[in-house]
């Protein structure tokens, strides 16, 4: 929820004064943001941080629904089987991704029934451990999991999430193993990692910074391939398994039949906000980088992202639902 607070903070400075409202037939009635993942999470905060602007931008609110449940798949078919006419969104992230391999019966199929729209950022996690877990640093962690195999639980915000994929790639090259405890959402888990119910997880730098602070968990290390700004304290992952990096991205997709000038009305707009001083200062405060591209380059992002997640999915021979 501090993320949430620093980014609505700032969205009110986000809308150019005397902006022209969008020409034409569209939005005619209220923005559906459909977020598949539950409240307070990096997805829901980037949501309704750009929301207000985008509201401002082109005359009809942008309003935000959390559906999350079974793996993002129900608030992703809503929007798979909604109208495509620019006026329902989904908020998607690289679960999404993992999802084409982890889930082959999910009921759509990412780039066939939903099309790209806009990039918005991207942001490394922190591992945090409840002090309970007899380990001190990174190394005698990957010591203790190795010497307990399958006696220790790691927390995550549901299968096939960027917080599932990082602890199974990093269980997977440490050559460790640990249960996984899957959760409806981000704050469920870390609930029960600050409890000591389930020890360990990977989080959100910003929403776990102040647990670790407060010495409710312990932070090891950071998930980008140097250390954060927000917690140089702490090593990154990468300096003790060479070559490990997890990281979690966001973005906007509408329903396949989408009109292109909809959506690149909708990636110019969102471009436009990502660029301005005060979402680069709000995006720096969560750790998170922005990422504007074009449609066209988002959809490549899209497929190679496909293929980079399952490949992780392989190697950390995560099993498909």
């Amino acid at each position: 929820m501090i993320g949430r607070r620093l980014m609505l903070g700032a969205a009110g400075a986000l809308a150019a004064p005397g902006l022209l409202r969008a020409q034409g037939a569209w939005p005619n009635r209220p923005v559906r943001i459909v977020v598949p993942f539950g409240l307070g999470g990096s997805a829901d905060v980037a949501a309704r941080f750009l929301a207000e602007p985008l509201a401002q931008a082109f005359g009809q609110p942008f309003v935000v629904e959390n559906r999350p449940g079974a793996g993002a798949t129900i608030g992703t078919d809503n929007i798979a089987k909604s109208a495509p006419d620019g006026h329902s969104l989904l908020l998607m992230s690289n679960t999404h991704t993992a999802n084409e391999t982890l889930l082959p019966n999910r009921p759509y199929v990412l780039m066939r029934d939903l099309a790209p729209v806009a990039s918005i950022n991207i942001a490394h996690h922190v591992l945090a451990v409840h002090p309970s877990v007899p380990a001190n640093n990174l190394a005698e962690l990957i010591a203790l999991l190795r010497a307990n195999p399958g006696k220790y639980d790691y927390a995550s915000s549901g299968p096939g999430t960027p917080y599932h994929v990082a602890g199974e790639v990093f269980l997977a090259m440490a050559g460790a193993t640990a249960t996984h405890v899957p959760f409806r959402g981000s704050n469920e888990a870390r609930t029960a990692v600050i409890s000591g119910t389930v020890p360990i997880m990977f989080d959100a730098i910003p929403t776990m910074r102040p647990q670790i602070e407060g010495g409710r968990v312990r932070g090891f290390a950071t998930t980008g391939p140097t250390r954060s700004s927000l917690m140089p304290d702490l090593p990154a992952v990468a300096e003790t398994i060479p070559g490990y990096e997890a990281s979690i991205w966001l973005g906007f997709m509408a329903p396949a039949a989408t009109p292109l000038e909809l959506r690149q009305r909708i990636n110019a707009e969102v471009n436009r906000i990502l660029a301005l001083p005060a979402t680069q200062e709000a995006q720096a405060r969560l750790g998170a980088q922005p990422l504007a591209m074009s449609i066209e380059a988002f959809d490549a992002y899209l497929r190679a992202d496909i293929t980079r997640q399952a490949e992780f999915i392989r190697m950390a021979k995560m099993t498909p639902a």
